[in-house]
């Protein structure tokens, strides 16, 4: 279906992940949230109920779900990938057929990604540089999800900013004090575009 011109391929993961790896041609649902793109999927497919809607993820329970959705909503034509991009790749190579995922495929474990075809899609969010590689704000007060090269991990030392690497470099004391009251500090990540663009000065695509 990937060729067929009356189909469209839509992305039901999050913009992080779909900013290292998606099908070739796929729209994004720019949101920070799966509760949110549910209602923005039917929001922008409006115009395109004539077409064939192809849903995806990860591994298939997010897509399976926003196809219920769509339908619900008056979708007639709509599809998911079955085991998402995980099953679609591993049989895609078992078959010998030409791999269509460019990019990483993020996981949600310590290696944040799973490469599935060479291509680099994404950049560096500190100096531009191509990179998909992601990584998590050192400083116990940020957390920020980004993407960083080597270089910019050895200059910022694995922070997202100059103000989270001097924070970081505190004494832990003054580090909890600073921090105090965030709602971000004890979270494992934080992956808010809302957060890239103010941080990092990384565009949101509904701007």
């Amino acid at each position: 279906m990937l060729d067929d011109p009356d189909a469209l391929f839509i992305d039901m993961r999050n913009h992080y992940e779909y900013e290292v790896g998606h099908f070739e041609n796929a729209l994004e649902i720019p949101a920070d949230t799966f509760r949110e793109q549910l209602p923005k999927a039917v929001e922008m497919m409006q115009a395109h109920k004539d077409k064939k809607i192809v849903m995806y993820c990860t591994g298939g329970i997010r897509c399976e779900k926003a196809s219920a959705w769509m339908k619900h909503n008056g979708f007639n034509k709509v599809w998911h990938i079955e085991g998402g991009i995980i099953e679609y790749a591993r049989k895609a190579r078992e078959q010998g057929l030409p791999v269509r995922f460019i990019g990483k495929n993020f996981v949600f474990d310590e290696r944040m990604g799973e490469r599935i075809s060479d291509e680099i899609i994404s950049h560096c969010h500190q100096c531009g540089a191509p990179c998909d590689s992601h990584t998590n704000c050192k400083n116990d007060g940020c957390h920020l999800l980004f993407i960083q090269c080597p270089v910019c991990a050895e200059k910022y030392k694995g922070c997202c900013s100059e103000n989270c690497c001097e924070e970081s470099a505190l004494p832990p004391e003054e580090q909890r004090r600073r921090r105090a009251g965030r709602e971000n500090g004890n979270k494992i990540f934080n992956k808010s575009r809302g957060r890239l663009n103010t941080t990092l000065g990384i565009p949101d695509p509904t701007e």
